[in-house]
């Protein structure tokens, strides 16, 4: 969801503050190496699913 919230603020060119909290429940979640592979395929664009 923070990808998405970042996302669609961006696309109302609001700030993406209110996106934080959804930033602090997936880091806090999720292991580390874990959000590394997700950010590296999302950069390269091979990230498995739809943001």
């Amino acid at each position: 969801d923070f990808q998405r919230c970042q996302r669609a603020m961006a696309a109302r060119g609001a700030d993406a503050a209110p996106c934080q909290w959804y930033y602090r429940v997936y880091k806090s979640l999720c292991p580390t190496s874990w959000v590394t592979t997700w950010d590296e395929a999302r950069e390269e664009g091979t990230f498995p699913g739809k943001i």
